[in-house]
């Protein structure tokens, strides 16, 4: 047999920076990872090589460089946690992942889990779990971890980290609308022109059951009698709409401007309920199943006109 000479040039000049960078093609969570020292001090890093791995048993697994400083500590510890960051603790990010910082945990809101395990406070997700098993891996030190105990109470976005850096959109827009800095003209704006594009795509792309589920979904709206539910419950109007358009790019943006959306509402003491809207939704559904995406998109428009005279209403009588 002849040799595959291009792979074996491949093999012998391998590119290390290139294989980091086409590994930071693949976007993921962001993790730190603690547990307690022999002097019973806790120990944390930043890690985003966390995954799961098998149901049942619940097994976890992460992986640690053999040159960490913490690496030891990991090692005689029979036990360990993951805390899965919000896109609000990038800053946690940053300290656990520092080398410069001798008391990681100062100033840190935590209390102690499973086995006295260190469990950050605000975490999306905490796994606390016993030391499964360990493997040497190359350059890392490959831990299994099966799940003792799990909360994900929290629902908030994750942060995520993409191509060497934070994917923190949303939490920057957050940030302004937090400050005053955000229109509230402007978010409309957005939200109209993203809304639009899926609706239309959604005429061509949806399925029936796509078109079901929106369905199912203003009955409910219909049945809730207070503001907030309706608000949540509109908000999946939107996402169903998104579904439905079966686009994966347009979906990055649509879920950024819901994350927005719902810190908006969580803050907004002058909700009210909008029940005028209902027939609206159900005018849009009628065209989407009729595959007609000018008449959608003329009802989707007068959906958001109404919103804009209802918040301008609001903000005058406020």
């Amino acid at each position: 047999m002849i040799p595959n000479l291009a792979s074996t040039e491949t093999q012998n000049a391998f590119d290390v920076r290139a294989f980091r960078s086409a590994l930071g093609s693949f976007p993921t969570g962001v993790a730190i990872i603690t547990t307690t020292g022999p002097d019973g001090n806790p120990i944390g890093l930043t890690c985003n090589s966390f995954s799961s791995v098998s149901l049942e048993p619940p097994l976890v697994s992460w992986g640690l460089r053999l040159a960490s400083k913490s690496l030891e500590a990991f090692r005689q510890s029979g036990a360990f946690a993951i805390n899965v960051l919000a896109e609000d603790q990038k800053e946690l990010s940053a300290r656990f992942a520092s080398g410069a910082i001798a008391d990681k945990f100062e100033g840190v809101a935590w209390a102690p889990g499973h086995r006295g395990l260190p469990v950050i406070a605000g975490s999306v997700a905490t796994f606390e779990c016993d030391k499964f098993a360990e493997h040497l891996a190359g350059d890392h030190v490959l831990f299994l971890g099966q799940v003792a105990k799990f909360d994900h109470g929290r629902q908030e976005a994750s942060l995520v980290f993409y191509k060497g850096a934070y994917m923190m959109l949303a939490q920057s827009l957050r940030e302004l609308a937090a400050s005053g800095q955000l229109d509230s003209l402007h978010l409309d704006q957005a939200r109209r022109l993203v809304n639009c594009m899926l609706l239309r795509l959604a005429c061509q792309n949806g399925a029936t059951e796509d078109f079901d589920a929106i369905e199912r979904n203003i009955a409910e709206i219909e049945n809730y009698a207070d503001a907030p539910h309706r608000a949540q419950a509109s908000i999946e109007f939107f996402r169903l709409v998104t579904k439905a358009a079966h686009n994966d790019v347009l979906v990055v943006v649509a879920e950024t401007l819901t994350t927005l959306l719902r810190h908006v509402l969580q803050t907004d003491s002058t909700l009210r309920a909008r029940p005028e809207l209902v027939p609206v939704r159900r005018k849009i559904l009628t065209h989407m199943r009729e595959r007609d995406p000018d008449a959608a998109e003329a009802e989707m428009s007068n959906y958001f006109d109404q919103l804009r005279r209802g918040a301008v209403a609001q903000e005058a009588s406020a």
